[in-house]
């Protein structure tokens, strides 16, 4: 099993911790992953730690496919690739219409019929076969709308860049990984449990049929993000993971349109999830935090002494977990996944 270490997304104020990204090259790591939600972007930092490393790849766990046209990614991506010398890893995913709509201030839509087509887009820019063409219920290439100016031409890239630079989808719900294992080379999964890796085969052996044969566990990366808190009080290390948990399964979304809620629904948190959501909505985030469940941080995160960490790293191998993402800031963490899982 590999390792790869999360950077995260900026707080009020964006900052690296590049002595822990050097010190995770130096350990083995596979791989180092930075994020967006609205604030800071996953591009910069990824390019910023590919002009001070030279052997670990950079990945973006993710870009927001509603924040940018396929030609963009696969632009930013060729580049950001070719400069770091074929270490790029390009995580991309839909977002929510939270921030889709309340940030980027386009349109929710249908997000899986965008993802397959975004992704065909962004390869065949890469392949270069020819100018490229693209007429899809979500994007006309050339632009061909009512209000279109006529002068628009395929056109092929300059940059002559390489055409199978890895792509990770981030997905829970079925449909979404079941797309992700037939057109993707890694699923990017978020609070994945180890122990639930039941509730996400039939969609991952779904998209792997649907791909032809072309596509098994045997070539997939199976990369999910996993908080990590090492220390002795094992309530006090819960305690750090608990507010992220709150936000995402309270406030990232709507009633009736929270996917991180739904999701520890299907991992059998009906009553928690209903709580968190209810306390967080009405503003009371501190009960909110408090209402997450022990054995829920149990199941998503590493929580506690060197010993607990051990024992439970067994699990994710089991579950055919291929690169684990350490989310992190603590130096003797990354050191001792790298004794645990290298």
């Amino acid at each position: 099993m590999r390792l790869g270490l999360n950077l995260g997304y900026s707080g009020s104020t964006f900052t690296l911790n590049l002595p822990l990204i050097l010190e995770a090259e130096r350990l083995g790591f596979h791989s180092v992953w930075a994020a967006e939600a609205y604030g800071s972007d996953a591009v910069t930092p990824v390019a910023f730690v590919a002009a001070r490393t030279e052997r670990i790849r950079l990945g973006t766990a993710i870009m927001q496919m509603p924040a940018r046209t396929p030609a963009m990614t696969a632009m930013t991506a060729t580049t950001l690739d070719q400069l770091s010398g074929g270490r790029f890893l390009l995580g991309i995913g839909a977002s929510g219409p939270q921030v889709v709509e309340g940030w980027h201030g386009a349109p929710y839509g249908k997000p899986l019929g965008r993802a397959r087509e975004y992704v065909a887009i962004v390869r065949a820019i890469w392949q270069r076969d020819r100018p490229l063409e693209h007429k899809g219920a979500h994007y006309q290439i050339p632009y061909a709308g009512p209000d279109a100016t006529g002068l628009g031409k395929p056109l092929k890239s300059i940059l002559h860049g390489r055409p199978d630079i890895p792509i990770y989808l981030a997905a829970i719900g079925p449909k979404n990984v079941a797309l992700a294992a037939e057109i993707a080379e890694g699923w990017l999964p978020v609070f994945f449990s180890p122990a639930r890796m039941k509730i996400y085969q039939p969609s991952l052996e779904a998209g792997f049929a649907r791909s032809g044969g072309k596509k098994s566990l045997a070539t997939f990366d199976i990369a999910p993000t996993v908080p990590i808190v090492l220390g002795e009080d094992a309530a006090a290390c819960r305690s750090a993971v608990k507010p992220q948990l709150a936000l995402y399964i309270g406030g990232m979304g709507a009633r009736g349109k929270n996917f991180y809620n739904d999701l520890a629904c299907r991992y059998g948190y009906e009553d928690a999830a209903r709580k968190i959501q209810d306390l967080y909505l009405s503003g009371k985030k501190a009960e909110a935090e408090a209402a997450v469940p022990d054995a829920l941080v149990d199941e998503i995160a590493l929580c506690g002494p060197r010993e607990l960490i051990r024992d439970r790293i067994a699990a994710y191998k089991e579950a055919e977990v291929t690169t684990l993402i350490c989310r992190t800031s603590q130096p003797e963490v990354i050191r001792l996944m790298a004794e645990l899982a290298l």
